[in-house]
């Protein structure tokens, strides 16, 4: 069986492929054809996941799926959220992005952060959304070269490491992504297909 999923993320394409039952093939946009990229004009992360996904069910009626993610600090009253890709601008550079949280948390005890994935899903034409979360801080260096975006700066609570750090087979267990696609999973198993 194939599932879509709005996205041109290779990295998280691959991730979340890895969390899938063995008998679900994922396709990106990419592997539809589909280039440009969907704007997310959103002013949260549901909204976003909904637009994304509201774009791919209305192109191709079949089971997909969008996700959004956002990384709330709360020493900068929620920020980046809903603009964690593109914090530093428009070309979603990582290192831009990172530096530029370093940059605005100079100063500042509270390094309290979280991320959030919200699931937003189509399934035989209704509409279903998971939502996962993991709370941590954020280091002052970075640490570790796995993962992507801000897993080099993000430690979970209860850990000693970064996401960095983490093999995927760990962090996938404990991430926000990780727990949102468990609910999601949870779903999929539930139905008959």
């Amino acid at each position: 069986m194939e599932l879509l999923f709005a996205s041109h993320n290779i990295n998280k394409i691959a991730e979340i492929q890895q969390m899938l039952p063995s008998g679900i093939r994922l396709k990106g946009l990419s592997d539809l054809g589909w280039e440009t990229p969907i704007p997310e004009t959103g002013e949260t992360l549901e909204a976003n996941a909904w637009i994304k996904a509201e774009a791919l069910f209305q192109k191709t009626a079949a089971n997909c799926f969008a996700d959004d993610t956002g990384l709330v600090v709360e020493a900068l009253d929620g920020a980046p959220g809903v603009y964690s890709a593109r914090y530093a601008g428009p070309e979603k550079d990582a290192s831009l992005n990172m530096a530029k949280l370093h940059k605005e948390l100079q100063n500042k005890t509270n390094r309290k952060a979280k991320f959030v994935t919200v699931i937003a899903c189509f399934w035989a034409g209704e509409k279903h959304q998971f939502i996962g979360e993991v709370h941590g801080e954020i280091l002052e260096e970075a640490q570790g070269n796995k993962g992507f975006g801000y897993d080099p700066i993000f430690m979970p609570e209860g850990y000693r490491i970064s996401f960095a750090e983490m093999e995927a087979s760990e962090k996938n267990k404990i991430s926000h992504r990780g727990r949102a696609f468990q609910a999601f999973l949870e779903f999929i198993n539930s139905q008959t297909f």
